[in-house]
């Protein structure tokens, strides 16, 4: 595969997971879905499909992609 299909196979899974769960554009969700896709592309994750139904599945609309963000109690 060349890289612009891997770019590709990311980005649409980002895309489907925005789709399904209607929500706005989000920078920082968007930061945090495109680092998990690519781990699943590094774990061997080459479809769109399989990739934005884990995307889906596991990070369960926008609140669920803050979970790795430092809270106010982290940074005290």
């Amino acid at each position: 595969m060349t890289r612009n299909t891997d770019h590709r196979i990311m980005s649409q899974a980002v895309r489907e997971w925005y789709r399904y769960y209607e929500v706005e554009w989000d920078d920082q969700a968007s930061s945090f879905l495109c680092d998990v896709a690519i781990e699943l592309y590094d774990q061997g994750c080459r479809s769109v499909d399989e990739m934005a139904t884990t995307l889906i599945g596991t990070y369960v609309g926008l609140a669920a992609t803050r979970i790795n963000a430092p809270s106010s109690d982290a940074v005290h």
